[in-house]
């Protein structure tokens, strides 16, 4: 389920970001069902079993769509890939720009493809992949 403050910070967007948001977070909460979203660092983020997944943020070059362990999905379009971590983004600017084909593959490459964000400080910094039962 959408989380309200994730409504809000969509609603404070604006028109053409809004509707990217808007866009993203329906697919997302339909796709990375069993997932929790709630505002974290200051933008929506879906997470599973504590572990982020995916979250979008408005960003100089528009919404950026960031999957935490994106870096492995295989995926050319994600092409905006983390130097420190294994995060790959890529951004939208108006709604049609939204993959409809791309983005539910990439959700599901998001479920079964995650490296454990969770335990990072613990692990000080060294990320560990996790596997999926």
């Amino acid at each position: 389920m959408i989380h309200p403050e994730t409504t809000a910070y969509n609603a404070r967007q604006e028109p053409c970001y809004r509707d990217v948001c808007d866009v993203l977070a329906k697919v997302i909460d339909q796709t990375l069902t069993g997932s929790e979203n709630r505002i974290w660092h200051g933008h929506p983020v879906w997470f599973l079993s504590g572990n982020p997944i995916v979250g979008y943020s408005l960003q100089k070059p528009g919404i950026r769509l960031m999957f935490w362990s994106g870096a492995d999905f295989g995926e050319p379009a994600l092409n905006v890939i983390g130097k420190k971590f294994k995060d790959a983004s890529v951004y939208f600017k108006a709604a049609a720009e939204v993959p409809e084909a791309d983005l539910p593959r990439w959700l599901v490459k998001a479920r079964e493809i995650q490296w454990d964000y969770q335990n990072i400080v613990r692990r000080k910094g060294r990320l560990e992949r996790l596997t999926q039962d």
